[in-house]
């Protein structure tokens, strides 16, 4: 098992003193990040079942179980050979104990789906569903020293894929070949699901495209997610082949500056909409106003990009920054019709400032 079991059973305590505090008999797990959160280990199809009180169940597949034992420090863990068989052991575990309020995580990821709440919800007609999602993240926006060891090592590998990039990226190589570059590298490396988009026009998340290549005189925007024992580093880098012009290289001067405003801005205490305010006003003085896209920072942890996410959940903008929160620092970038501005990199805040980790 990676990591020692008192840290995983911490934040299921911790998380089971949250459902007490807002009256949930349970919660149904069923995202992969907090999944990973919780009993240490990525598992595909992940099924956790938390009570407010007593000891989780894991579900697996039939054969799966022994594995599951050695890579997780929880103990009950239930083989199932249909996907009836699981439905009906979740169903049983809040009927047996009598629930009648269970929290779902009401998210956007992978195996976070609509039609497994519309399928809980018809098998359990009489239990009142709670959205869980903020209790689950308002744990995880706080990393402990373990998670950010993680990091930081998974910052020196995201360094050594930009590095990769950087040597690859020439005229006529598509943005294909460039990902597939750094992945091998991430994954040699030790990451086990690197993200790397990768883009030659102007896209602010490029999933790379085989038919489109490295201009002469182009921009190549590469943003990578590196993972160690499933916590990740983000960063980006914008590269200019040959002389792409006076508008890409004032835009990257501005991105520049735009950066270190933001890092002396993003403090313990401050919220992350005053540091927004500030650099929206910087860019419509440097005339690249309807360049910028708001939200110039997210978490970073379980996710290459988690809560607080400004980018696209409004509300969030108003959190404050806290100690030993991970951000990714400046988010989005500048779009102009050469390509995408980029330059970011992941901090831990620190009292005493921004630890950077890539």
């Amino acid at each position: 098992m990676r990591g020692k079991e008192d840290v995983f059973r911490k934040r299921l305590e911790r998380f089971q003193e949250l459902l007490r505090e807002n009256d949930i008999d349970g919660a149904v797990i069923r995202t992969l990040s907090s999944f990973i959160y919780f009993t240490g280990t990525k598992w595909l199809r992940p099924s956790l079942l938390i009570p407010a009180e007593g000891e989780p169940t894991v579900y697996v597949v039939k054969g799966e179980a022994e594995l599951f034992r050695e890579k997780s420090w929880v103990e009950n863990v239930v083989e199932f050979q249909r996907a009836e068989d699981l439905m009906a052991g979740v169903v049983t575990w809040i009927q047996g104990n009598g629930f009648e309020r269970v929290g779902l995580e009401f998210g956007v990821e992978r195996d976070a789906y609509l039609f497994f709440y519309k399928l809980f919800q018809r098998l359990n007609p009489v239990i009142e569903i709670v959205d869980v999602l903020d209790l689950t993240m308002s744990l995880r926006m706080i990393k402990d020293d373990w998670e950010l060891e993680n990091i930081r090592k998974a910052g020196k590998i995201a360094q050594r894929g930009m590095a990769v990039a950087e040597d690859v990226i020439r005229p006529g190589k598509s943005e294909l070949e460039i990902a597939a570059e750094v992945v091998r590298e991430l994954m040699l490396s030790g990451s086990e699901d690197p993200k790397v988009y990768v883009s030659t026009t102007p896209r602010a998340h490029a999933e790379p495209f085989r038919d489109l290549k490295v201009q002469e005189n182009g921009v190549v925007t590469v943003v990578i997610g590196a993972d160690w024992n499933h916590y990740y580093a983000n960063t980006a880098r914008t590269f200019v082949v040959g002389d792409p012009g006076e508008r890409v290289r004032k835009a990257m001067e501005v991105k520049k500056e735009a950066l270190n405003i933001a890092l002396e801005e993003t403090k313990v205490g401050v919220t992350l909409n005053a540091v927004e305010k500030r650099l929206a006003g910087f860019f419509r003085e440097k005339g690249f106003g309807d360049a910028y896209l708001t939200g110039y920072t997210h978490g970073v942890g379980l996710l290459i990009e988690e809560p607080p996410m400004p980018t696209i959940i409004v509300p969030t903008r108003a959190a404050k920054v806290q100690e030993n929160m991970v951000l990714s620092v400046i988010h989005p970038p500048l779009m102009i019709p050469e390509g995408a501005v980029k330059h970011e990199d992941t901090y831990i805040v620190r009292k005493e400032g921004l630890e950077r980790v890539t």
